[in-house]
């Protein structure tokens, strides 16, 4: 009896471990570890930054040259090694991080992990070490974000969660940061997330309470327990607010809303000019940005070389209203140059310099014209509140932020009279926030909020499940198994004998079988996992999420009374999930309508063939023409450039309104180029549900050659090898495929196309040294092919072929490859040299001999089957792309008809 009860009791106990509510019951536990990490991180901030800070005070007033040399030098020199530092590390880290949090929570591809919280962590206290007027409580926000998505992927669970841990992240960042638990929540719910449920609410109160626990246990107050706080708190506590002051108050909102705005444009104002009109690195931009700050402030008064300092001054009521009239104007301005040349800092505290001094502003003027009330610094905070709301578009946040830090109810009232007049003013200016529009210049458009919660929990597995379900029999060998995965984009499959499920066998089954050398009619039944992890079709998507994560599959049968009746992926969740946001409704083999040509234009037809280009990044656009007209001059093709702009699978393309502008100037850009060139092109815009699904249609009626593609070198989802759009082209569409990864810093270097027909007569920077590898003949290499076209976007092109091989190769054949190699030097006028490599891993040889030659582009050739190919050797091709830094070009030829 006791054998029997033991083992169901835990089965039942592990059964509820294991529940679908465990992240729910893990809430408070993870929520007080974001808090810890986060106000631990905070401590670490502000320590470092005042410790930097002081040392540069210190030796501003101690050394032997003037200030106005030193504190320039400190800001150039600091500037420009912060600069590369965040460049080099985390380039997402640039700017206060609210954005990229914010963008992150809307489900942009934005990183957040540990190394983002460690660069942000020190980028910060550099930037402020150097002396830029930024804040770190911004950077706190990006950090405890940062932390929390580290953190969440300890424990797999659904994606609407993890992106509220994030959540709480970020509050338990913003209240370490100010010392204000409260108002981290709030800012949390009013700015980024835009949502009071009980599973966010919850754990974000208690990272954000921790999180302020720990800040203020390990570094104190915001303001520092000096006479001057003593000084503050006894002139305003308890102080009534006289009907008279009101209407000041709304004209301190009113100016608080519109400078609030002008700072605001003029931040974006200043990013726009160093991105298209400078074209500065980041390293450049911080360095100016640092001389500007220290030449500034050395001719400044010494009060204003802390800004810590100048704000409690401002506070205490001492200054006369010329020096506050003095710190607005100088932080104004360098405010502005810091924030936008992209220094990893925050504006939330040069926010609150600048609305005391201007609350300070009105206050003596006030006592000194008006009402004689010689108490201008409840006008001080007030301004706070005001300036900061006219910013950061919070007004709840703004008026519990500075009293969080009074802790006097008697700012109450102020603080919301000019917060409300200061955020109606500024909405009224300018509808969008600052951070939505430092967003859309980094190519990113937020979709107005919609709620998600319970999409997870609402949808089934028989809801998105695929029905249509490649299967194995139990019958095959392995031999023939091996056979179907590598005819298949799939990565496993399902094991069925008669309708009934007795298995699965993956990819990863596959290359462990290789290890242990088993015979090729070895049958499958010894090869599957007998006892697959399955979910019924009324299983919830978060049951089914929840076990993708916990035992890290990619899929997972549908099994209803033993009979298999579907599977389902991450991919399906994921487009489940986005159809809901997007309002549509999941259908199972739907039939999507054919794509839209929006706008077309038509050349001459000359050419012995044709080229389509995708073109679909503007940053990538003029290098990938380039290289389309290398190969149309040398091959006498007609150019045919496209663009596709996606729809909701719930609209018609030939309904659905679209605009055009953009897609129309990249492609007139191209025509004007073909013009100037002499190469016919043609150009048109596709509406469709599906960018595979647009090309696809484009090259069967344009009658295609030639298909070239830009390519991130990621996979778009775990169950495919290229992603979604390039396993579809690689597949299906006929004619020769071109894929193209860039490497990072010769996209820096080419940028945007500005329109100049020229740009296809200079090389492309940065493609010097060139490593094909080759397998067979060079005649029969599709990558040789392509060598002549290429080579003439190189300045001094250097040329290796490599080959690859396990066991040696021949005397004759090196003899035959060097032949042919002086062949192929004197046809490129450049010199060639081959090599041959002895390795077990063909990816492995060629990322090693990359490396150590530096090579600036690999050009690779694979068949369908080899760049689809993941059975025990894996996909040589997608490995070479992920693992190198430098330019990959991946070619495959036309299949045989």
């Amino acid at each position: 009896m006791w054998r029997i009860s033991i083992p169901r009791e835990i089965s039942i106990l592990s059964s509820k471990i294991l529940s679908p509510t465990t992240p729910k019951r893990y809430a408070i536990i993870e929520a007080c570890l974001i808090g810890l990490v986060s106000g631990l991180a905070a401590f670490l901030l502000k320590e470092g930054a005042g410790w930097l800070g002081s040392w540069r005070i210190s030796e501003s007033l101690n050394a032997a040259v003037p200030a106005w040399i030193f504190l320039p030098g400190v800001g150039l020199i600091g500037g420009l090694l912060t600069g590369l530092l965040v460049e080099r590390l985390a380039p997402e880290t640039a700017g206060s991080g609210i954005p990229q949090v914010k963008a992150a929570l809307a489900g942009e591809p934005i990183s957040l992990d540990f190394r983002v919280a460690f660069a942000k962590l020190i980028g910060t206290m550099f930037t402020m070490g150097s002396g830029l007027i930024l804040g770190r409580q911004g950077p706190t926000v990006q950090i405890g974000a940062a932390l929390a998505a580290w953190i969440s992927r300890w424990v797999p669970t659904s994606p609407n969660y993890r992106r509220q841990l994030i959540a709480c992240g970020a509050a338990a960042g913003l209240a370490a940061g100010f010392n204000a638990p409260i108002a981290g929540v709030l800012f949390v719910v009013e700015e980024l997330l835009h949502d009071v449920s009980g599973i966010t609410l919850g754990p974000a109160i208690i990272a954000s309470f921790i999180g302020a626990v720990v800040s203020r246990l390990l570094g104190g107050q915001e303001f520092s327990d000096s006479l001057t706080k003593t000084i503050i708190l006894e002139t305003v506590q308890d102080r009534l607010v006289y009907a008279r002051e009101i209407p000041l108050f709304i004209v301190l909102g009113i100016l608080a809303g519109v400078l609030g705005t002008l700072f605001s444009r003029s931040i974006i104002a200043g990013s726009k000019f160093n991105r298209r009109v400078l074209r500065w690195g980041l390293p450049q931009r911080m360095a100016v940005a640092g001389l500007l700050s220290g030449l500034v402030v050395s001719l400044l008064p010494l009060s204003f070389r802390n800004n810590t300092g100048i704000r409690e001054l401002i506070l205490s009521g001492e200054l006369p209203w010329q020096t506050s009239a003095l710190a607005f104007t100088a932080h104004f301005i360098l405010t502005a140059i810091a924030a936008s040349s992209g220094a990893p800092g925050g504006l939330f505290a040069p926010s609150l310099v600048l609305g005391s001094a201007l609350g300070h502003l009105v206050g003596s003027w006030e006592s000194e014209f008006m009402l004689g009330i010689d108490q201008p610094t409840i006008f001080a905070f007030a301004g706070m509140g005001a300036f900061f709301c006219a910013v950061a578009r919070t007004p709840m946040t703004a008026v519990v932020i500075v009293f969080e830090i009074t802790t006097d109810f008697g700012l109450v009232l102020p603080l919301m009279i000019s917060s409300i007049v200061a955020y109606l003013i500024s909405e009224k200016l300018d509808p969008e926030s600052l951070y939505d529009q430092l967003l859309k210049l980094s190519g990113i458009e937020l979709k107005p909020d919609k709620p998600i919660d319970g999409v997870l929990e609402k949808l089934r597995a028989s809801d998105v499940m695929q029905r249509n379900v490649e299967t194995l029999s139990g019958h095959l060998t392995l031999k023939q198994v091996i056979e179907a995965f590598a005819t298949s984009h799939h990565r496993g499959f399902p094991v069925v004998e008669n309708g009934k499920l007795v298995g699965i066998i993956t990819q990863t089954d596959l290359t462990q079988i290789s290890s242990r050398q088993f015979p090729d009619h070895t049958p499958i039944d010894q090869l599957m996992t007998t006892q697959p992890i399955t979910v019924g079709p009324d299983d919830n998507l978060t049951h089914v999420l929840y076990l993708l994560g916990h035992y890290k599959l990619s899929r997972l049968p549908v099994v209803e009374h033993h009979h298999l009746v579907g599977i389902i992926t991450r991919s399906d969740i994921i487009r489940a999930e986005l159809g809901q946001i997007s309002g549509e409704t999941t259908q199972v083999g739907r039939h999507y309508e054919p794509s839209y040509i929006a706008y077309q234009t038509r050349g001459p037809q000359t050419g012995n063939g044709r080229l389509l280009v995708s073109l679909y990044n503007p940053q990538t656009a003029p290098t990938l023409l380039k290289i389309a007209i290398a190969i149309a001059q040398e091959r006498n093709y007609e150019l045919e450039c496209l663009t596709v702009i996606t729809i909701p699978y719930s609209q018609s393309p030939s309904e659905t309104p679209v605009r055009l502008t953009k897609s129309r100037r990249l492609l007139q850009q191209a025509e004007r180029l073909g013009q100037h060139l002499q190469i016919s092109v043609h150009t048109q815009i596709r509406v469709a549900h599906d960018v595979a699904q647009a090309i696809l249609e484009t090259t069967q009626k344009e009658h295609i050659d030639l298909l070239l593609m830009g390519w991130h070198g990621e996979k778009s989802a775990p169950d495919r090898i290229f992603g979604n759009v390039m396993d579809t082209v690689i597949r299906q569409i006929p004619c020769q495929i071109m894929l193209v990864k860039w490497a990072q810093n010769l996209i820096s270097h080419e940028n945007q196309m500005d329109g100049n027909s020229d740009i296809a007569a200079c090389p492309i920077l940065g493609l010097h040294r060139w490593l094909v590898p080759v397998r067979d003949t060079l005649e029969h290499s599709v990558s040789v092919q392509l060598l002549p076209a290429l080579i003439k976007l190189s300045l001094s092109p250097q040329v290796r072929l490599c080959r690859v091989v396990k066991t040696g190769i021949s005397e004759q054949e090196i003899k035959d490859f060097k032949q042919a190699s002086e062949y192929l030097s004197d046809r490129l006028n450049t010199e060639v040299i081959f090599n041959s490599v002895c390795s077990n891993s063909v990816s492995e040889a060629v990322i090693d001999l990359a490396n150590k030659d530096q090579c600036d582009v690999i050009l690779l050739g694979a068949s369908r089957e080899g760049m689809l190919r993941q059975v025990i050797q894996g996909n040589i091709p997608e490995a070479i792309a992920k693992n190198c830094h430098c330019t990959v070009i991946l070619v495959r030829p036309a299949l045989k008809k």
